[in-house]
């Protein structure tokens, strides 16, 4: 159930999450999924079998990591082959570049209404090379005031680090005190910017979707069942805070 907007803060920027908060990360893995597994048939693997158990263990979750490698050995390959196959596949991963993806539904016009009235930074994890295509496929590469890439800063200063924050508040020229964050991941996208003092908004969207609000440890501001209604939330208070 969305929340109701409570008294107007004063907000100056919003920061905001890109997987599963702007689109829906499954439906590029699921593209990059099957790149992989018609690598691993080039290399004389069951690519049907490499692409079924790549799907079963992502859908499973991504934070128990190295998919590719627990897929192989699930086909039957020994630890030993590992090295040898395993770049292979990680490259076709890695150029994985869908010409189109589409975002939840509403959030192109909700996230250019709000961009009219106060700065909007992007900050997202993971391989740069990867999220700037799917910001293109998105539509997105023009859609904000900076997009920080956290990894360009250090995979160590993956959210909820709080460096890509500081990042992104430091191009946008804005104190914390006077953000919003959006994002569907509490642990990353709530605990991480309320460590900073910024105030965070959860979305309900995602591989993440059905995780306690404060199951990172802390609280949001507020909570939304998509990033459209957070976003145009975030619009009136600001229009609001400006009369």
């Amino acid at each position: 159930m969305t929340a109701e907007p409570i008294a107007a803060p004063v907000i100056a920027a919003v920061t905001v999450d890109l997987d599963d908060t702007i689109f829906p990360q499954s439906a590029w893995l699921e593209g990059a999924w099957e790149a992989v597994a018609a690598a691993g048939g080039t290399l004389g693997l069951d690519a049907a079998a490499l692409h079924e158990r790549l799907v079963a263990i992502s859908a499973a979750g991504s934070d128990g990591g190295r998919i590719i490698d627990r897929a192989l050995v699930a086909i039957g390959c020994s630890e030993v082959d590992l090295p040898a196959l395993t770049p292979g596949l990680l490259a076709a991963f890695r150029a994985h570049a869908p010409k189109r993806l589409e975002c939840y539904p509403g959030v192109v016009a909700a996230l250019a209404s709000l961009r009219a009235a106060v700065p909007v930074a992007c900050i997202t994890d993971g391989d740069p090379h990867i999220q700037r295509s799917k910001l293109r496929a998105l539509g997105l590469a023009d859609a904000f005031d900076a997009v920080v890439f956290s990894d360009e800063l250090g995979r160590q200063f993956r959210k909820p680090h709080p460096a890509p924050f500081l990042r992104a508040l430091e191009l946008l020229g804005v104190d914390p005190s006077q953000a919003v964050h959006v994002g569907d991941r509490p642990a990353k996208d709530v605990a991480g910017p309320e460590a900073i003092g910024m105030r965070a908004i959860r979305v309900r969207s995602g591989e993440y979707a059905d995780l306690a609000d404060d199951a990172g440890g802390a609280a949001p501001w507020q909570t939304f069942d998509d990033a459209a209604s957070a976003l145009a939330a975030l619009a009136v208070l600001v229009a609001i805070g400006a009369r």
